[in-house]
């Protein structure tokens, strides 16, 4: 496949990169500092310095490709815009290229559905309130994202590690996978890179968890 992908310098997001471009696929990493890309030049990695927030500057890195992906996540615990705004900029600027797959990264952290009592009622709203900012941003990001009538998917994980890629990913698309509340960022992109391609995943949150 022909990918775009946003937040290519983040955790997740390098991990799509380097997955993408293992399995074959070609991939456009939009990045504000290349320099903190920390993967190698190749011949089917472009590169292309964008800003997130002008649609304008973001058409040509999406023109001609078969999905857009996105990891764009708020860097601290203070207020944030840019998965909203981000997120509004990409979206926009895939409706003036003509692209409409989407996939994009949020949390299960702020949806309580599926989860043991416990942790509904202890645990999240604990995590809610010290992550009010960032989960703020994420909530109206995905409100944009299922009223843009693009054909989009919500990947939402739990805790994010740096643990190795095992492939072994539970998926829950009527609440939150029970029983397990981490997920590596290799494994994160792994569920990212499928979704893109499943076509069953359209226009569906679906909150994943090592398995």
């Amino acid at each position: 496949m022909k990918l775009t992908v946003f937040g290519a310098t983040g955790g997740t997001g390098v991990e799509i990169v380097r997955q993408a471009l293992a399995a074959g696929h070609q991939v456009t990493a939009v990045v504000r500092d290349p320099a903190r890309l920390d993967v190698p030049p190749q011949a089917r990695l472009e590169v292309v310095t964008a800003d997130v927030f002008d649609a304008d500057s973001l058409v040509p890195a999406i023109t001609g490709r078969e999905a857009v992906l996105s990891a764009l996540g708020p860097r601290d615990r203070g207020p944030s815009v840019i998965c909203r705004d981000g997120t509004r900029a990409i979206m926009t600027a895939m409706a003036a290229a003509g692209v409409r797959r989407l996939v994009v990264v949020s949390n299960s952290g702020m949806h309580p559905e599926g989860d043991g009592w416990f942790t509904r009622l202890v645990v999240k709203p604990l995590l809610i309130r010290m992550l009010r900012e960032g989960y703020a941003d994420m909530g109206e990001m995905e409100r944009r994202v299922i009223e843009s009538g693009l054909d989009w998917t919500i990947v939402r994980p739990p805790k994010l590690n740096d643990g190795r890629h095992t492939g072994r990913i539970a998926s829950e698309t009527r609440g939150n996978v029970r029983g397990s509340f981490t997920i590596s960022r290799a494994d994160l992109a792994d569920y990212v890179l499928r979704a893109a391609s499943d076509p069953e995943l359209t226009r569906m949150a679906v909150s994943i968890a090592k398995g």
